[in-house]
């Protein structure tokens, strides 16, 4: 062999290492001056939802858009019809309200509260020279995974959960070769929902109900047939129609709105859920595992720890089988989390929705009080508790509530830890217009029950003691401040969300506007006249406006964002199930069914678009606490010297 003199061999390794840098200087050049990067996110990374299509949906409607206008946008696209009709059906918790453990997720079983791993997608951005190759690595501890892909395309794998997982590629082309390198670690953030009617999205169904254009016979208490009327039926009622002719609850019941649980009326237009989504939407490297909880007509007490009556049968459900209870939402968080712990012991409760306390001042008994006026349906509903009193309500408030609120501080935080965990928003003022002020009342938007008419006098009273008592004590519970003893007034404090009640000053159940759904325009009338008083011709068409109620939109962009008894009908026709025998309708002709739907159905309750904005008041402080905002690992990029050259 022969070999190099020793002094020219020295000579060419001190010229190749001069050379080097100058090699991977010029090979960076080549690529231009921003560095290839290595960009990954979670797909379909709102478990909640079965299949990625559904997630898609709310990532393109929610580019650069608040989540109010992304609504707003699906309301429209929708057809007023609403964007949930069809996902109610593909979620990971089904109609019941049990989390389907596994859960397939686009084709492949998850555990749903456990998940061991996730599914990503990664792409090299940057300057790429068109034709190269990627050689890509994926090593998450247990060796890497290797394969070569053109670099346009994606790369699509799983992830192992609670591990980094390093991924490296090297792109080579005619220019030469380059490596980027970037970590991947995905966050799973466990997220429950616990609450009232307000944060089970109650007044907003899935799948709203099928209105039929022909009218539906309600006898109201005196008997006789002037005191029948009319209202819209249900489509596909094959029943009768007529007061003389009753049917069955169950044929009825079939037609009903569907809810993705209907005994708490839990809507994924809830705030909570929009909140929840939203989180998943903005930010792609986390993953959002959903537990709803929270149930129309819970209080502290019957709802939250313990037990209370379900709202209404899931559709095609026979009435005789229908649960009549529902577990305490607290009992379900400890079993679900204790489920997930002996499976993942690191696995914890990392936020918590919540928005409670109106049902515990009997806030439904105000509304009964507002709009049942009259003398004879005032009278039987008082003496069967339905309707309230201010009175009745603020002595609530200043005994009963912080009571409660004590207790519930206690039990959360076992479950949570930092109570500021706990994001706790307020209610917005449904009564208020025109910058502030109260709604005048009237008959307008109620007029679907003939005892119907919102007192002003009494409605000016309930909207000051909401805006002026209640809400203000609802931040010094949450908050632990404005007299309200904490044991820790630092370690005790909720998050408390009320940025959104601003808006809902312009936005109460009487606001109308030029930009209204045409139906609301020419149907709704504001004089309190919609529906057409002869029985004869409200038979077969109960509105005065000549349009038919099928072409009614409950989904649909308008002035109001809180539902009236109109929209409330319109929407849900909720039939009072869920309520005592004693105070059930004697059949589904009974008029006394219209005032429960309208007390317990969701009238004066926000509109999905309501619902959007409180969701956007929620986002930040979600994202805030739960630190989204953090800075993201480094992004290792550079050049490879070319095949020979030894760095230095």
């Amino acid at each position: 062999m022969t070999q190099m003199p020793l002094r020219p061999m020295l000579a060419a390794c001190v010229l190749a290492g001069l050379l080097a840098p100058l090699a991977v200087t010029e090979a960076a050049a080549q690529f231009g001056a921003a560095p290839l990067q290595i960009n990954w996110e979670v797909r379909n990374r709102f478990r909640l939802f079965r299949e990625e299509r559904d997630f898609l949906l709310h990532t393109e409607s929610t580019r650069d858009r608040s989540i109010l206008s992304a609504e707003q946008g699906m309301g429209v696209q929708s057809d007023g019809r609403g964007w949930a009709r069809n996902v109610v059906n593909r979620l990971c918790i089904d109609l019941a309200g049990r989390v389907n453990e596994p859960c397939t997720r686009d084709n492949v079983k998850e555990s749903y509260l456990t998940p061991i791993d996730h599914p990503v997608t990664v792409r090299l951005n940057g300057p790429v020279p068109v034709g190269a190759t990627c050689a890509w690595s994926f090593d998450d501890g247990d060796g890497p995974q290797t394969s070569t892909f053109d670099c346009a395309e994606p790369v699509n794998l799983r992830v192992r959960y609670g591990r980094q997982t390093v991924a490296t590629v090297d792109v080579t082309s005619a220019e030469g070769t380059q490596r980027a390198s970037t970590g991947i670690q995905v966050r799973d953030v466990l997220i429950a929902g616990l609450g009232d009617s307000i944060a089970s999205g109650e007044g907003n169904p899935d799948r709203p109900i099928a209105l039929a254009d022909d009218g539906f016979c309600f006898r109201s208490y005196l008997g006789g047939p002037a005191a029948q009327y009319y209202r819209p039926s249900r489509a596909g009622f094959k029943g009768g129609r007529a007061c003389e002719a009753p049917d069955t609850l169950q044929n009825w019941q079939k037609h009903s709105a569907v809810w993705f649980n209907a005994a708490c009326h839990r809507s994924l237009y809830s705030y909570q859920t929009r909140t929840a989504l939203a989180l998943a939407v903005r930010y792609p490297h986390v993953a959002v595992t959903y537990l709803p909880l929270a149930c129309t007509g819970a209080t502290i007490a019957d709802g939250l720890f313990g037990s209370q009556r379900a709202r209404e049968c899931t559709p095609g459900r026979s009435v005789a089988t229908c649960a009549g209870g529902v577990n305490g939402q607290l009992g379900e968080l400890r079993e679900a989390l204790t489920a997930a712990k002996r499976r993942q012991p690191d696995r914890r409760l990392d936020l918590v929705l919540l928005s409670i306390g109106a049902n515990d001042i009997n806030f439904s008994g105000l509304v009964a009080d507002v709009i049942v006026d009259t003398p004879t349906e005032r009278t039987l509903f008082k003496r069967s508790g339905v309707i309230g009193s201010v009175e009745e309500s603020r002595s609530e408030l200043a005994r009963d509530l912080p009571q409660g609120f004590a207790k519930l501080r206690e039990a959360l935080r076992p479950l949570v830890g930092d109570l500021s965990r706990v994001i706790y928003t307020s209610y917005g003022n449904p009564a208020l217009s025109r910058a502030g002020t109260p709604c005048p009342g009237g008959p307008a938007g109620f007029e679907v029950h003939p005892s119907f008419n919102a007192n002003p006098q009494r409605l000016a009273n309930v909207a000051g003691f909401v805006e002026n008592e209640f809400l203000p004590a609802l931040r010094g519970l949450a908050q632990c401040t404005a007299g309200i003893l904490c044991r820790d007034p630092q370690g005790d404090r909720m998050t408390f969300v009320d940025a959104h009640q601003a808006a809902f000053a312009d936005h109460g159940f009487c606001a109308r506007s030029t930009q209204d759904p045409p139906f609301d325009r020419e149907c709704f009338s504001a004089a309190g006249d919609s529906f057409d008083p002869n029985i004869v011709n409200a038979a077969n068409e109960p509105l005065l406006c000549g349009r038919g109620a099928s072409e009614y939109r409950p989904y649909l962009p308008r002035a109001r964002w809180i539902r009236d008894a109109n929209d409330s009908y319109f929407s849900a026709m909720t039939y009072p199930q869920g309520l005592p025998a004693a105070m059930q309708p004697s059949d589904i002709h009974d008029a006394s069914w219209g005032v429960l739907s309208a007390v317990y159905g969701g009238a004066v309750h926000p509109t999905a678009e309501g619902h959007a904005a409180m969701a956007d008041a929620a986002f930040p402080a979600a994202a805030q606490v739960l630190n989204l905002d953090a800075a993201e690992p480094s992004i290792n990029s550079e050049p490879l010297p070319p095949t020979g050259v030894v760095r230095q």
